[in-house]
């Protein structure tokens, strides 16, 4: 780590005052070089200690940059991680009210729904699988605090992955009979087809990514709770929206989920 503790406590105040307020500011590394992304996870860690000092809860985890082309552009091996808590869920067919974000993106998602626990090292497919309830169709809303959408990788982990709405939606359909990495989606803006792609679209297959995490929090001692929402990376590039968008995600064999901007 290269930053001190003070550093990473004013670091986590500035990125979630951002969030809180909804206002762009200036990319952390611009004033921390050096950082790296040891210190990145540390602030993204001290922004979830103080939602849950103000009551929030822990529901869930998400995974970003799971496309290995992304990766290989970023330098990194592995898809980056954050969090999720109870405000940012929004249920299905719900209006989203554009004040109260920045410059949002959306992107359709493959959520896990865990019955069990999930352990590294060593966690793979099978094992996720296996610990899987059901999935459903996801919507992530990505907003990134930093102006124009513009960030590095350090930066983005800081702030916890861009993280700020997600709805699910559809059929809670057991992974037994699914093929993940086959599964087509088609993202509608408006009545009109804005995005297609599969679930192999993430790191070849969507669980290869929830696997990934399990793996990553074991290197800190952790695991993934039984109970929790994994959603498990983007399946095509994310789209913006703007107030009077009306959203629909249909994933094959699992239905549909959707969202209206205001």
């Amino acid at each position: 780590m290269k930053l001190t503790a003070s550093q990473i406590a004013e670091l986590a105040e500035y990125l979630e005052s951002a969030h809180l307020e909804r206002r762009e500011v200036v990319k952390i590394t611009d004033r921390y070089p050096d950082m790296d992304i040891e210190d990145a996870y540390a602030i993204q860690n001290k922004i979830k200690d103080r939602k849950l000092a103000r009551g929030e809860k822990i529901v869930g985890l998400k995974c970003g940059l799971t496309s290995y082309a992304k990766m290989r552009q970023m330098g990194v091996e592995t898809p980056i991680y954050g969090f999720m808590t109870d405000s940012y869920v929004v249920q299905d067919a719900s209006e989203i009210k554009m004040s109260d974000l920045i410059h949002p993106k959306i992107e359709p998602e493959i959520a896990f729904f865990l019955k069990a626990p999930l352990r590294g090292p060593g966690c793979h497919i099978g094992n996720v699988l296996a610990a899987t309830d059901f999935v459903m169709p996801a919507i992530e809303v990505i907003d990134s605090r930093y102006r124009d959408f513009k960030f590095d990788l350090i930066s983005v982990i800081a702030d916890n992955t861009s993280a700020t709405r997600f709805i699910v939606g559809g059929k809670a359909t057991s992974v037994k009979d699914l093929d993940l990495a086959t599964l087509g989606v088609v993202m509608e803006k408006n009545g009109r087809v804005e995005m297609v792609g599969a679930g192999a679209a993430v790191v070849g297959h969507p669980a290869t990514a929830v696997a990934m995490l399990a793996n990553h929090l074991a290197a800190s001692g952790e695991e993934i709770p039984a109970g929790s929402i994994i959603l498990s990376g983007g399946i095509t590039e994310a789209i913006p929206v703007q107030a009077g968008d009306s959203i629909l995600l249909q994933v094959q064999s699992l239905g549909g989920v959707s969202a209206r901007f205001v």
